[in-house]
């Protein structure tokens, strides 16, 4: 029997859920702090998927004092949820102590992997570390030249994840443009349901950022996997529906408000897609600054594809309307590598469909 499914799997749980549903009560009752950050440790991944825009094969890990320094100043802004991302955040050597300063400030702690690093001794390291959720993306079931997280690969993870791990997990799969095979999508949910995790699917853009509402293949399959994730925080609304049929989506987008995220560089930005807005080092940002971007609307949103941000946002959809322009980007220049866009990259849906 895996840990999972032992009575301190069960009673973990239940204090985790019972934490969870307090915090989403707080941000309920309150606008002006932030529910869910996403930090980056490391840029630096094991894997370099064709579609992925959010990593590099040479950045050195953020130092610990750092990554310290900007939790704490995300537990003073009232963030909630903390995630750690990537890159690939296994390759961070001091991971676990990372994980243990957002604890340490008694906020939930996520993180999302490609899953390869994952060992029993590995597993059992990010349960002492107090780790509450883990994502891992699998996009396939045999690696192909676009993504190597396949179900043939990473299998073994999942049941030593399944045997070992005290924390929640949610499998991801993906359907839409670059995927070959929206079938596999499907049997890595069945996969991950049968293991005792949850699983939920993404819709994807293509390279250059065009939404292309799924064929009939595609349709019948996410609609399957939504029948089956009844309990997910998505079918509280039509986002992914929409996205699914490429329609636009009707919401107010919080990020930079309710929603931070913050690179290997410090800075906050909406969310790894819109990397430059606004841009703000992390220590500089003030609770000013979450309440301008509360009522700033995102030119970008119609149709966006970060379901993290809209779940989130979604906290608030009913109230308080956007009035407010973006700032201008920063000229990022010695500060980071990247180079600042002039406006928000804009994903549309493909002429015809």
């Amino acid at each position: 029997m895996g840990k999972k499914d032992t009575l301190r799997g069960r009673w973990l749980a239940a204090r985790r859920t019972t934490h969870e549903l307090w915090l989403i009560g707080k941000a309920l009752c309150s606008t002006r702090h932030v529910v869910q950050a996403h930090i980056i440790p490391i840029r630096r991944c094991n894997l370099d998927c064709a579609y992925c825009n959010e990593f590099d094969d040479v950045s050195a890990p953020v130092p610990l004092e750092e990554m310290h320094r900007r939790i704490d100043k995300l537990a003073a802004l009232g963030t909630s949820l903390i995630t750690i991302s990537g890159g690939e955040p296994l390759l961070h050597p001091e991971l676990d102590d990372i994980i243990g300063r957002i604890k340490h400030h008694d906020r939930v702690a996520g993180m999302i992997t490609n899953g390869y690093l994952l060992v029993p001794e590995r597993i059992e390291r990010l349960n002492r570390a107090g780790l509450d959720h883990l994502q891992i993306s699998i996009d396939n079931l045999k690696p192909d030249d676009v993504s190597k997280k396949s179900l043939k690969v990473l299998d073994q993870k999942l049941q030593l994840l399944a045997e070992y791990a005290e924390f929640h997990v949610n499998i991801n799969s993906v359907l839409g443009s670059g995927v070959n095979n929206p079938e596999d999508a499907l049997v890595i949910a069945e996969r991950a349901r049968s293991l005792g995790f949850t699983s939920t699917v993404g819709i994807i853009h293509d390279g250059s950022g065009q939404l292309k509402a799924l064929g009939p293949v595609e349709r019948s399959v996410f609609d399957r996997i939504m029948a089956m994730s009844k309990g997910s925080y998505s079918r509280f609304n039509h986002f992914q529906e929409n996205l699914a049929e490429g329609k636009p989506n009707d919401w107010r987008c919080r990020a930079g408000s309710r929603y931070l995220y913050v690179c290997e560089d410090g800075l906050v930005h909406y969310c790894s897609q819109q990397r430059g807005w606004p841009g703000v080092p992390l220590e500089r940002y003030t609770s000013e600054d979450v309440r301008r971007e509360f009522k700033t609307r995102k030119p970008c949103a119609a149709h966006c594809t970060v379901s993290c941000v809209q779940q989130t946002s979604y906290i608030d959809h009913w109230r308080a309307p956007q009035v407010l322009d973006p700032l201008p980007a920063p000229r990022l220049g010695h500060v980071t590598g990247m180079e600042a866009a002039e406006s928000l990259v804009q994903i549309e849906t493909e002429s015809g469909d």
